[in-house]
Order: structure tokens, then sequence, then C-alpha cells
């Protein structure tokens, strides 16, 4: 068997995708599952079971003989979320009982981290151990994750194998449900459709044109081929930034959209909200020297062909991954 949990969401829907493709069924997924939204992506995949998130842990007591690996991307995700206590529920506490349940029935783990934790990056985006305490996340999503984080680290007792990926900024199928939260690729295509143009914050940075911001955009098929390669790989424990290693513009993501659909170029700035123009980013680049030295040799792909593939091959058509 292997778990996955948050298999109802974005990331862990083309997880459960990638590992049926991989011919691997006994599945188990674990949610909440009371958004109709979410559930339509488990649409045609094979599983064994579902398990509420409030059940997992009574059922891996009885069940855990017959796990061969836990991926844990189950999270309160929404950046705009104030309340700490639902963080330090979802996502820090839920994850610190995940990994002593590894722990105690000798597991291994991949859990989901995320770029949210480097802040305005200003001590750069090393995934290296030493610089987690240095961090200063801007929100408190990466707050809670960047705790774990901390608490991971400090951990005597560890699953015998295990991966904290922090992933950057991930785009692709199976984001119909995160309205907001959803990738910019994703509102972009949905601008266009519906008013023909997009909308990009200016730049209110002089080093910056309007429009250069940087982000490291990574498509969700390489998010979930690196998954698959943390899962078979098991050595070289520790976390590991997922994202390709080169940041690309706005301007850049836009045109794509555009070129995608077919449809010409009509790009609109607008001022960024002054309650978080403090706190904008205004580059973002994964360093993958450490992950990438886990001979994975799977080219990443291109903003313009990933953004081709999700444009043509899902939104257009309406079809989940």
């Amino acid at each position: 068997m292997i778990v996955v949990t948050g298999a109802a969401g974005f990331i862990g829907s083309c997880l459960v995708n990638k590992l049926n493709n991989k011919g691997l069924t006994d599945i188990i997924i674990v949610d909440d599952f009371s958004n109709p939204a979410k559930n339509k992506n488990l649409e045609n995949k094979t599983f064994s079971m579902k398990v509420h998130r409030n059940d997992f842990f009574n059922w891996l007591k009885e069940n855990h003989s017959e796990v061969k690996f836990i991926f844990h991307l189950g999270a309160r995700t929404d950046t705009t979320e104030f309340n700490m206590a639902v963080f330090d529920e979802l996502n820090l506490n839920y994850s610190k009982n995940i990994w002593n349940a590894c722990v105690e029935y000798d597991l291994p783990l991949i859990y989901a981290s995320s770029a949210a934790t480097y802040g305005m990056g200003e001590h750069g985006y090393s995934d290296s151990h030493k610089l987690v305490e240095k961090l200063k996340p801007l929100n408190p999503y990466g707050v809670s994750k960047n705790e774990f984080d901390k608490w991971a680290l400090k951990q005597k007792n560890s699953p015998y194998y295990w991966m904290g990926v922090k992933f950057f900024n991930v785009y692709g199928s199976n984001e119909y449900h995160k309205r907001r939260m959803a990738s910019v690729v994703f509102h972009a295509f949905k601008q266009i459709e519906e008013t023909g143009k997009v909308k990009l914050f200016r730049s209110h940075n002089p080093d910056y044109k309007d429009g250069e911001q940087l982000r490291d955009f990574i498509y969700v098929k390489d998010i979930i081929n690196l998954l698959w390669l943390g899962m078979i790989y098991q050595k070289d424990s520790g976390i590991y930034n997922m994202g390709t290693g080169k940041a690309r513009t706005f301007l850049d993501l836009a045109k794509s959209v555009f070129n995608a659909m077919g449809k010409s170029q009509d790009i609109e700035f607008i001022n960024t909200p002054e309650d978080i123009r403090d706190k904008y980013q205004y580059f973002t680049e994964a360093d993958m020297s450490k992950l990438l030295s886990l001979d994975y040799n799977v080219p990443f792909y291109s903003l313009e062909d990933g953004i081709k593939d999700y444009v043509q091959g899902y939104l257009m058509k309406g079809l989940y991954f």
C-alpha cells in the first residue's frame, strides 16, 4: 500500500494518477473529501480506499504493516488565512503526528514543505539545512511549514528515509477548485477567456520593469516526476527544493498563455495592492543542485511547453489529469 494524504487536492491527485500510470493501484487516499469540486480530481483514478484525515491515525495503527510508503501532501495552503491555530492544527501538529507514526511503524516518508518558507529571499533559495533556522516566512502558512522543517531537523528519531520537499510556483491540471489560490497560469487563462486581456501587477521596485518580476514556475508533471524519484531513490534523507532552477518573468508567462490559446497579446498593468506591496517577492529561483545530484536526468518542461500542454491539453478542454 502507498498512502497519499491531500489526495483530492491539486498535486496529490496528480500524484495518484502518476502512481496509477506506473501500475500502482493499491493506494490509500486521505483527505476530508467534503469539497465536491476537489473530488472531481479523483474521477477515473484507481485506489483501494478513502480514509478521512480525522480517521487516518486509527486506520494506520491497524494497517501499518501493509503500508510501504507515505506521501504527506495534505495541508491548509491558503496564504491569505491568518488564523495561526488553523495552521498549527492542520500543518504543524498533523505533520508531527505523521512523522512520529512513520518512526514508530518504520515507514518511509515524503512530506510537503514550501518555498513560502524563504520569505523575501534575503538568505537566498538554498535548501541547505543550515539556513532553515534563519528563514523568515511572510505569512502564517509559510511559518507553519518552516516550523515543521525546523522541528523535523531537531528530532533524534527520524523515519529511516524521509524527504521534505519545497514546492516553488506549481501550475497545472487539477487546480480548478483552488479559486483565488490557483496558479497565475490558470488565472491568466480565465482572464483571456473572459476579457481577452491579462492584468499583471506593475513593478514598484526600480530594479525591475513592469512584468519583469521573476518566479520559478514549475509544471505539476515535473513535480510528480520528482516525487516518484524521491520514492524510488530512498537515500540521502533531507529537505529538497522542487523548482526548475530557472526564474522566468510574468511577461513570459502571460505571453505563453496567449500563444497557447492562439490569441493576440493584450497585457494591462495594475498597481500592486498597498497591503501586500511591502511583502511582494520580485524574485524566486530554486537552488536545485542538491536534488539534481540524485541522478535525476529527466528534462523539465520549459515554461512555454508546460503552459502549452496545460492550456491545450486540459484548460481548453476542461479535462483533469
